[in-house]
């Protein structure tokens, strides 16, 4: 992916050199852990955020000193880049359909960070916050990605991004407070099959910026299947059938791994929001 031909985004903070605080800290490889206990509970990750909140609440606070990363880190203009691109895209297509985009911040984190959603660890990944239309991330998770999922590559942490700025667009569109309210009267199994199609219409939406990506000529031989195979990867069912347990459909949040892939490719081919309606029909079977 040619990312150092686009454009900087200027709305990436970074509180990397700030430290986590004090509480419970997860190393990366926590991460796969926490999300599969997230699946086998039937919880999204970004539910988990309060239950750790409470745990780093009540635990001594320590000092922790961290080196401030370089203004110019090859991490952060990845990131930068990618968002500016991303922008780019959902300025247009929010334009040509008689509406305003507004920028999500991306805040750059280590160990831990505080949004308006709770304290939240690395171990949850990255997430959107609607409460401050943040999207937070970790760097350490592409390692993760890359190590333990086998799923490297520079399309691939891009898939990601643009998963989590595909839920700011849901957020603007609506869809993010319809999904929330319909939970509340819904049990555990109806609330986790909506989150399901929330999660899927993410990654649709991220493959309508992989579309444009493309025609800006910025992909590279490889890239799409390098996002096929993070999709592939962080699926429900393969991650539950990972970590050595059954695969129990009602429990799953974000949708099988054919699922994902199936729906980021669906945006990446046609570029089109009306293409990403998976709340309509069977769109839970992808």
């Amino acid at each position: 992916m040619r990312w150092d031909k686009m454009r900087e985004s200027r709305n990436v903070e970074d509180r990397r050199g700030m430290g986590g605080g004090g509480g419970v800290k997860l190393g990366l490889g926590g991460i796969a852990v926490v999300v599969v206990v997230g699946l086998l509970m039937g919880k999204n990750p970004a539910e988990i955020l309060g239950m750790l909140s409470q745990v780093q609440q009540t635990a001594p606070a320590t000092a922790t000193q961290q080196a401030a990363p370089a203004a110019d880190d090859q991490g952060r203009q990845f990131v930068a880049r990618v968002l500016g691109d991303t922008e780019d895209t959902w300025t247009t297509l929010f334009a040509e359909n008689g509406g305003q985009y507004q920028q999500p911040r991306l805040v750059l984190f280590r160990g831990a960070v505080n949004s308006a959603c709770g304290q939240a660890s690395s171990a949850v990944g990255p997430f959107y916050c609607p409460g401050d239309r943040q999207v937070y991330l970790d760097l350490g998770f592409f390692d993760e990605l890359n190590q333990r999922y086998r799923a490297g590559g520079d399309f691939a942490a891009a898939y990601v991004i643009a998963h989590e700025v595909g839920h700011h667009v849901q957020n603007l569109l609506g869809v993010s407070d319809k999904v929330h309210a319909a939970r509340q009267r819904l049990g555990e199994a109806g609330g986790n099959a909506l989150s399901v199609k929330q999660e899927l219409q993410a990654d649709c939406l991220a493959g309508v910026w992989g579309h444009y990506a493309q025609q800006r000529g910025l992909l590279e031989q490889g890239d799409l299947e390098e996002a096929l195979t993070a999709a592939h990867a962080i699926g429900d069912d393969t991650l539950q059938r990972n970590a050595g347990r059954q695969v129990v459909p009602d429990s799953f949040t974000h949708g099988t791994s054919e699922q994902r892939m199936t729906w980021f490719r669906r945006g990446f081919d046609s570029g089109r929001i009306q293409s990403c309606d998976t709340f309509a029909g069977t769109a839970q079977r992808g």
